[in-house]
């Protein structure tokens, strides 16, 4: 499944549909992108990877920076959605939001190591436009984490809420520099205990 599909998955709850080539063609993109940066891969080096002459890939995208927008775009669009979903399902109860967007953000780390190393290293390849736009949906998806925590610290600023938003986002997209000596479960499990115990703690005023 790719990235798009994975996030769109993770907001509906659906399996993926079968994937096109087109698919296929953007998950290869996006592990070389991941594994050499933007600038260390050709169309001609995707090309090889996916089996096609570097040309024909123009059939399905115009470039390597509109790979960049179709594999970024839909996860960020993903996020917020699920993340939303995930707030929203739980009022009242910031504590049982929390650990919801938690697990969902996990998983979503875990499975998308490699997007998750573009969005660090290689959003700002991205023309103007694009990258506001994928700007405005992690705000959007940041500002879910704040309402939540914000309820589960009565009095905690807006402010501080993003900066432990922004803290909790640092461990659980850990995952493009964790080892397999773990397992996936015991990675999740870890995951979900530190991002929690780290949201949870008192704070002083």
């Amino acid at each position: 499944m790719t990235v798009e599909q994975q996030a769109r998955a993770r907001t509906t709850g659906g399996a993926g549909r079968r994937r096109s080539r087109k698919d296929e063609i953007l998950e290869i993109a996006v592990g070389l992108f991941a594994a050499r940066g933007y600038h260390g891969v050709s169309m001609d080096d995707i090309g090889a990877a996916a089996g096609v002459t570097g040309p024909a890939l123009y059939h399905h995208f115009a470039g390597k920076e509109a790979m960049l927008v179709a594999a970024l775009i839909p996860v960020s669009e993903g996020l917020l959605a699920g993340g939303r979903e995930r707030a929203a399902a739980h009022p009242g109860d910031p504590r049982a939001a929390l650990e919801s967007l938690i697990d969902f953000h996990v998983e979503f780390a875990l499975a998308n190591p490699a997007v998750i190393a573009l969005h660090l290293h290689e959003l700002d390849r991205l023309p103007d436009e694009p990258r506001r736009r994928i700007r405005r949906l992690q705000r959007l998806y940041v500002e879910e984490w704040v309402t939540v925590l914000t309820g589960l610290h009565p009095g905690m600023p807006d402010g501080e809420a993003r900066v432990l938003a922004h803290a909790a986002f640092g461990l659980m997209n850990s995952t493009p520099f964790l080892g397999g000596e773990v397992d996936r479960q015991r990675r999740a499990e870890l995951l979900r205990a530190t991002t929690l115990a780290a949201l949870l703690a008192p704070v002083r005023s």
